[in-house]
Parts: C-alpha cells; sequence; structure tokens
C-alpha cells in the first residue's frame, strides 16, 4: 500500500509522518508516535476509550483515518498538563475519585474537553449526552459527572 505524507498539530507540536491509507489514528498515536494514553478498547467505535480531540471535537479515533488529520489539529491526554500542571479536569477528576482503574479516563476527559470548550456551564443532561460514548465499568459515571461539573465551575 502507498504512504501518504501527513503534517498535522499534535498536542501544540508540528508533526509530518509517513502513512498508509489504512493506518487509523489511534494506530497512529499509539504505535508510531508511542503516545499510549490513547486506549485501543473494542476498535469498533463503540467505547470510548480512544477518543482524542480533532479540531474541537471529542472522535473515537479508531475511526479516524490517519490520512484524515492532515492539516488538522489532535489532542491527546498526554497534551492536556501544560509545563508540570495538570489541567483543571485532571485534577477535578482525582478530587471527586472519578479514577478507577483508568481505562476509559482519557477518553472520559478528551470528551469532557471537548465540551467545556464550547460550553462554559453544561448542564448535567449535557455532560451526560457527552460521555454516553464512554464506556466505564468501575466508577457507575456519578463520580465522573460531578468531577466535569466541579471542574466547570
Amino acid at each position: 500500500m502507498s504512504e501518504h505524507v501527513i503534517r498535522f498539530r499534535l498536542n501544540g507540536q508540528d508533526v509530518t509522518m509517513a502513512v498508509t491509507g489504512d493506518t487509523t489514528l489511534l494506530s497512529l498515536l499509539r504505535e508510531q508516535l508511542n503516545l499510549t494514553g490513547t486506549k485501543d478498547g473494542c476498535a469498533e467505535g463503540d467505547c470510548g476509550a480512544c477518543t482524542v480531540i480533532l479540531d474541537g471535537e471529542a472522535v473515537k479515533s479508531c475511526l479516524v483515518l490517519a490520512v484524515q488529520v492532515d492539516g488538522s489539529e489532535v489532542t491527546t491526554v498526554e497534551g492536556l498538563a501544560r509545563d508540570g500542571v495538570l489541567h483543571r479536569l485532571q485534577q477535578s477528576f482525582i478530587e471527586e475519585g472519578a479514577i478507577q482503574c483508568g481505562y476509559c479516563t482519557p477518553g472520559m476527559l478528551l470528551a469532557a474537553k471537548a465540551l467545556l470548550d464550547r460550553v462554559a456551564s453544561p448542564t448535567e443532561e449535557e455532560i451526560r449526552r457527552t460521555i454516553a460514548g464512554n464506556l466505564c465499568r468501575c466508577t457507575g459515571y456519578l463520580r465522573i459527572i460531578r468531577a466535569i461539573q466541579a471542574a466547570a465551575q
């Protein structure tokens, strides 16, 4: 399969990569760029563990081809903290006990960040709709919702 050169911004840094047409964004992030915070849960877009922010929107990176991010901006969980300081969402997840096994956490954080970047004070229903595509088997979602609400304040 032929390679395509793509250029995009990843966590604030310019990246140029050669990828094949069937490489997913998830695979590019984890296998070629060693950004393993983005999790490979189902590879079918059902679990949300692979959620990243693409041009301001939360997307499931297992469903996005790497060639589609050419000219785009991508944020992964590794891009949330700045200069060693946790993003307010990360801090809130810790304070509210919204992290247990942690597998869903990166996707939850990025879905929540995309929401908070659009809506400064989301309602509980907006938060629930936003995280509906992100499965969590540990927390029961209540602490995650509280963490997002706390980060919004």
